[in-house]
């Protein structure tokens, strides 16, 4: 369901925009008249602009990497260049990059899993604040997971409880400037195979047996005993985007089928 004008005059920044939640999240968000400042370190984000401007909408993409804070510098800049103030920004970078027990992960790789799904939120969290506290106004985003309790992603669970906590903070430390955090904790989604692969080595037998352990265990979790859309869970982001959810700070929704993580 579209909600003609929800997003009229707001300007967007939507990170991880070029694939998934990010590219949906976009789309629908264009639809109902935002700006939009896609931001991904994957060159075919240019593919969610055009598509987006082919159908009368505004948008300009900027490719960084998020999980350095020269990156989330880079696309603030970007977007107060481009549009000249940042109402809205929604942190949608992250995802686990191997399964596997804890006790198997190796310490270079619960490094990687802390940058891939902290620090760009982290990041992009603070480098946006001297645009909204220069406005007096402004809401964040923050896409967390229920997987805060989980098998298999320890490191991941962790740098998605951080963001829970980040989220938290922040709502109570600048509500009085006018800005409002909020997040979703979306749980296990099904969407289209990944252009991009999460774990650049590949997974081996072992890992994909651990990886279907992970799989079951979300799909039992749930009350439903099923995956979500990406409608599903581009919906509520919109929501706690928007001046529907104008009371609501400090929150995290979890999209999860039931299970809360």
């Amino acid at each position: 369901m579209i909600f003609q004008g929800r997003f009229a005059d707001k300007v967007m920044v939507v990170t991880g925009a070029a694939q998934g939640i990010g590219a949906g999240v976009a789309a629908r968000a264009a639809a109902e008249g935002a700006s939009l400042v896609l931001v991904d370190r994957a060159p075919f984000v240019t593919e969610v602009e055009d598509a987006v401007v082919a159908r009368g909408g505004q948008a300009v993409s900027v490719q960084c990497d998020l999980e350095t804070y020269e990156g989330a510098a880079t696309a603030i800049e970007a977007a107060t260049a481009a549009f000249g103030r940042i109402d809205i920004l929604v942190n949608n970078v992250g995802g686990a990059i191997r399964m596997r027990p804890y006790a198997e992960f190796e310490p270079s790789q619960i490094d990687a899993e802390i940058r891939r799904s902290l620090m760009p939120t982290l990041y992009c969290c603070h480098a946006v604040l001297p645009v909204m506290l220069g406005q007096g106004a402004g809401t964040i985003v923050n896409v967390s997971s229920n997987a805060t309790r989980g098998i298999r992603r320890v490191p991941y669970s962790a740098a998605k409880g951080g963001i829970n906590g980040l989220t938290q903070a922040l709502a109570m430390e600048y509500a009085e400037a006018g800005i409002r955090v909020v997040a979703t904790a979306p749980g296990g989604t099904s969407a289209p195979p990944r252009r991009v692969a999460r774990n650049a080595e590949g997974d081996n037998a072992q890992e994909q047996a651990w990886m279907a352990q992970a799989v079951e265990q979300v799909t039992a979790s749930t009350f439903m005993k099923r995956y979500g859309t990406l409608e599903e869970q581009i919906a509520p982001i919109l929501f706690m985007a928007s001046d529907e959810a104008s009371y609501v700070t400090g929150s995290v929704l979890p999209v999860a089928g039931g299970d809360i993580g």
